[in-house]
């Protein structure tokens, strides 16, 4: 309702930079851009195989991106909403996509900003034809210098440096959540106003659960602390945890996440020996950095298993990377499992292993 008093996204970024005096608004009109891009792929998403018009008259399925899959047309689509819709208003010295091999420029007779872009456009849209949640991840950093191309090594910056970041969420309904460092809010797209409004005003990832996600037909190539912990928590009760889990799996990102931060839970993609020149899956600058900056920012912690993501300073633009994330003491646990020596793999010792950290 228009006299609702749940605030809009707007009056959200409004209030935040009233508390920076020094801040400029660049960020709030960036973040607005995104926002606007959402709503669009939100729009394109909902017509499904009845086939939005746009989709038609722009995107080509069919094509193979940087990542060697094969893209479907609202893959392509969603991309181009992304870079028209932020590349105009002066707020951006560059972006990167998960649809495209190099950094794209600002165009000339635009404007140049002093913020980078990294953005899944269409995360699991392989999940599309089944009518699964998708969604959009986006990343922002500061640019290093004005006034010049931006290059690769731009964006080589470890996720601490991330000034703010989220996704948006196309369901049942579509929500954008969001982080600019100082907790974690979520958005509910309003369809009679098209407007977002503030309905989850300080999301917080429960540190236990019960819950955990992976795809288990991997198993053979899990190494073994991910193993262990998957061992344990299908012992349920009667094994070493004393407590029954349940298991989940949806295949996109964005979904796994956004359970986890409403209800808890723990997601493993970890490293695995299936493709050994590949350290992990997913996506270190536009999947597991802007996850792992919105789950720590509410309370879990983000991981590779060996160290906090955010920690790890990227060594090229579509690097990939083992990823777990969520509630933070089974988090905290799957580390620990990592640091601690495995009887099977290491050599015979004078005494028994011990370990500095105990159930």
């Amino acid at each position: 309702m228009p006299l609702s008093n749940r605030r809009t996204l707007t009056q959200y970024l409004i209030e935040q930079r009233r508390r920076f005096p020094q801040a400029s608004g660049e960020l709030n009109a960036l973040l607005l851009d995104v926002a606007t891009a959402c709503k669009a792929i939100a729009r394109s998403v909902a017509f499904g195989a009845l086939g939005d018009p746009a989709v038609q008259q722009i995107a080509q399925a069919g094509s193979v991106n940087v990542q060697g899959e094969v893209q479907k047309p609202l893959d392509v689509i969603s991309h181009e909403i992304f870079v028209r819709t932020t590349e105009w208003s002066g707020n951006l010295a560059g972006q990167a996509s998960e649809e495209a091999e190099q950094v794209r420029q600002i165009p000339p007779g635009y404007a140049r900003g002093k913020y980078l872009l990294a953005f899944d456009p269409l995360d699991g849209s392989s999940n599309i034809d089944v009518n699964v949640s998708v969604g959009s991840i986006f990343s922002i950093l500061r640019a290093p210098g004005p006034d010049r191309d931006c290059t690769e090594a731009d964006f080589l910056q470890p996720g601490t440096q991330q000034v703010a970041a989220g996704y948006a969420i196309y369901g049942p309904s579509t929500m954008l959540v969001l982080t600019v460092g100082d907790g974690v809010v979520g958005f509910t797209l309003d369809p009679n106003l098209g407007d977002f409004k503030l309905t989850h005003p300080e999301i917080r990832v429960p540190a236990d659960t019960q819950e955990f996600a992976i795809n288990t037909s991997n198993k053979r190539f899990w190494e073994p602390p991910i193993q262990r912990y998957v061992d344990e928590c299908l012992a349920g009760k009667s094994g070493v945890r004393g407590k029954d889990f349940n298991m989940r799996w949806i295949a996109s990102l964005v979904a796994e996440a956004h359970r986890i931060l409403m209800r808890g839970g723990v997601f493993m993609y970890p490293r695995d020996t299936k493709d050994p020149a590949k350290p992990g899956r997913l996506r270190l600058l536009y999947e597991a950095n802007p996850i792992g900056f919105v789950v720590e920012q509410a309370g879990g912690r983000a991981s590779t298993g060996r160290q906090a993501v955010l920690g790890v300073t990227p060594s090229s633009l579509h690097q990939r990377i083992g990823l777990v994330f969520g509630s933070r003491h089974e988090v905290e646990r799957i580390e620990r499992y990592h640091q601690e020596l495995v009887p099977s793999e290491a050599p015979a010792p004078l005494f028994a292993p011990r370990s500095l950290f105990r159930n």
